[in-house]
C-alpha cells in the first residue's frame, strides 16, 4: 500500500492571466500532520479547491494513496476519504447541533431517507453522531441551535461533520480563524485528539497554532511552494522569514 497519502505533481491553476497555484510539488505521508503557510494571496485556499476537486487544475496530477484523483468529481473524492472544512463556517444554524450531524451522516447513506419516520430513528446514525460529539465534549450540547452556540463550538462541529464519514485525509481551512485566544486553546486540543490515523493537512495564519499542530510545515508565496520542511527548518529559513514572518 501507498505509504503516501496525498503527492501532488506539477500542480497548477490559471485564472485568465493569474497563476493561483504554480507548479506546486508536494508529498504528504498517511497519518502525518501538515501546515502550509504564507500571506493572503498566497494560493493556499485554491490548492485545497484543487486537491478536493472543487477547480480543475490547469496542469498537474493528483494521487491519494496511490490512486490518481486529478479528474474525479468532489463526490467520488469525498467517498475515498477526503473531507474538509471551510475558512467560513458552513452549518445550518437553525438545526440543533445533533441534528447536523444527523443530517451529515444520513447523507452519506445509500439507503433511502424515509420522510415519515423521526431521523433519530436510524440508531447506527445516532451512534455514530454521539460518538463524535463525545470526542469533542459537546455532547451536552447536543439540543442546542446551531446559532446560540459561541464560534469555536461551531468550528468543533464543523469538524464533526468532516468526520462522520471517516475520512482518511482531513483538510482544514484557516480553522481557527476568528477564535479568541481561549477557544484557540481549546480548538487545538480538540484537534490534537484526533485519531493519528487521519492524515490533516491545515491552512493556518496563526503561528502559534500552526507549530503546534503540525509536524512539518510548507510554505506558498505568490503560488509557488518556496519551502517546505520540519518546523525547526521553516523557523530558520531566512527567505520565510524575510516574505512571511516579518522577522529580521
Amino acid at each position: 500500500m501507498d505509504t503516501h497519502c496525498l503527492v501532488l505533481q506539477d500542480l497548477t491553476k490559471n485564472f485568465g492571466g493569474l497563476t493561483a497555484v504554480n507548479n506546486v510539488s508536494l508529498e504528504i505521508r498517511a497519518g502525518e500532520r501538515r501546515a502550509i503557510i504564507g500571506p493572503n494571496g498566497a494560493g493556499k485556499t485554491t490548492l485545497f479547491n484543487l486537491i478536493c476537486g472543487e477547480f480543475p487544475p490547469s496542469r498537474g496530477r493528483i494521487f491519494h494513496f496511490g490512486e490518481e484523483v486529478t479528474q474525479i468529481p468532489v463526490h467520488q473524492r469525498t467517498a475515498l476519504g477526503i473531507a474538509r472544512t471551510f475558512q467560513i463556517t458552513n452549518l445550518f444554524p437553525n438545526l440543533t447541533v445533533l441534528q447536523n450531524l444527523l443530517l451529515a451522516a444520513q447523507g452519506l447513506e445509500k439507503t433511502k431517507y424515509v420522510m415519515y419516520l423521526p431521523i433519530s430513528s436510524y440508531q447506527h446514525l445516532y451512534e455514530k453522531a454521539k460518538s463524535l460529539l463525545m470526542d469533542v465534549e459537546l455532547w451536552e450540547k447536543r439540543d442546542v441551535l446551531v446559532k446560540n452556540l459561541s464560534h469555536g463550538q461551531q468550528r468543533q462541529i464543523e469538524v464533526c461533520l468532516a468526520l462522520v464519514g471517516q475520512p482518511r485525509l482531513l483538510l482544514l481551512d484557516e480553522p481557527t480563524a476568528g477564535l479568541s485566544p481561549a477557544e484557540t486553546l481549546s480548538f487545538t486540543s480538540t484537534l490534537k485528539r484526533l485519531d493519528p490515523a487521519i492524515t490533516i493537512l491545515l491552512i493556518e495564519h496563526n503561528m502559534d497554532v500552526a507549530f503546534e499542530l503540525a509536524e512539518n510545515i510548507t510554505v506558498l508565496h505568490q503560488g509557488s511552494l518556496i519551502a517546505s520542511g520540519t518546523k525547526e527548518d521553516i523557523k530558520a529559513n531566512t527567505t520565510v522569514q524575510e516574505i512571511y514572518l516579518g522577522m529580521e
